[in-house]
């Protein structure tokens, strides 16, 4: 029932932002390789590096296993489904963050194991071994599925798209809502004894998550569309895969799970100055030459 509730309000979103794809987002690989390349390198390979580098430091070593493991699992997991709406919310380039999330989720199906041994070997872990079909399944299920499902409609009948883009993304806000207050009414008590106790590993929550806004700005391109989509794409996690994982591998699922919604709530709250910050820099209208980046 919990795995139904999560995978509703995704779904719908996935399938309405494919009904609003109208632009020919597919070309951007031939018109910008080099910035997608960098926001895939960003968000499937340095944002996982740099949580490892954290909790092996000094810091990293007063964090308890479980709040660990809930900061490695979501550094692993790149491609949250929610992704497309921020960047829409904000002013972001959505055909180019639509392109960058589903290829991120395909790195993602071999990347998330093979960063995973990485994190077993150095902290001497043995067990959850993450398989990629494990990875698969659950991306193709509810984010790559309602997707192709919606380009399909938007190819075969756009007039239809264009009518049923609207009420099912307000459907799947609705269907958000009721989660986000689900999830806070069953954990509210369990956040409220985790936050005073587990210090250290809220700071390396922090850095991962500046660390991985400072990363998706950076690589972002030169103007303030693409930096806003480039630190969206980056710090946005996958928190529907990471508890997946956590409930299948952790020795003790509960304060993993906690651990999770934590470091979300923490990326929630620290991106809103962020993107509030970065919406005041001077507009920079990207040159024919540097939109080829």
């Amino acid at each position: 029932m919990a795995q139904l509730l999560f995978k509703l309000p995704v779904f719908a979103l996935m399938f309405a932002l494919g009904l609003g794809l109208k632009g020919d987002w597919l070309a951007l690989i031939r018109r910008r390789p080099g910035l997608i390349a960098k926001q895939l390198i960003a968000s499937c390979l340095l944002v996982p590096l740099l949580a490892l580098v954290l909790l092996k430091g000094p810091l990293g070593a007063a964090v308890a296993p479980p709040a660990q493991l809930a900061i490695a699992l979501m550094a692993l997991c790149p491609s949250a489904p929610l992704t497309l709406r921020k960047v829409k919310e904000h002013g972001g380039d959505r055909d180019l963050a639509a392109l960058v999330q589903v290829l991120a989720a395909l790195i993602a199906i071999v990347s998330i194991p093979l960063l995973a041994d990485l994190f077993r070997s150095s902290f001497g872990v043995h067990g959850w071994p993450i398989e990629p079909q494990q990875v698969a399944n659950q991306i193709i299920s509810v984010q790559l599925f309602p997707l192709t499902l919606a380009l399909l409609v938007r190819c075969w009948r756009p007039d239809l798209a264009s009518r049923l883009e609207t009420p099912i993304e307000k459907l799947a806000g609705l269907l958000l809502i009721l989660l986000i207050v689900v999830v806070l009414i069953k954990t509210f008590h369990l956040l409220a004894g985790y936050l005073p106790a587990n210090g250290p590993a809220l700071l390396v929550m922090v850095l991962v998550v500046l660390g991985s806004l400072a990363l998706g700005y950076g690589l972002g391109g030169p103007g303030r569309r693409d930096r806003v989509t480039g630190s969206l794409l980056t710090s946005m996690r996958n928190p529907g895969l990471a508890l997946l994982f956590a409930s299948l591998y952790a020795p003790t699922p509960q304060p993993v799970k906690v651990g999770i919604l934590c470091f979300l709530l923490i990326r929630v709250l620290l991106s809103i100055p962020f993107l509030r910050w970065l919406g005041q820099e001077p507009a920079i209208d990207s040159s024919p030459a540097a939109a080829q980046v």
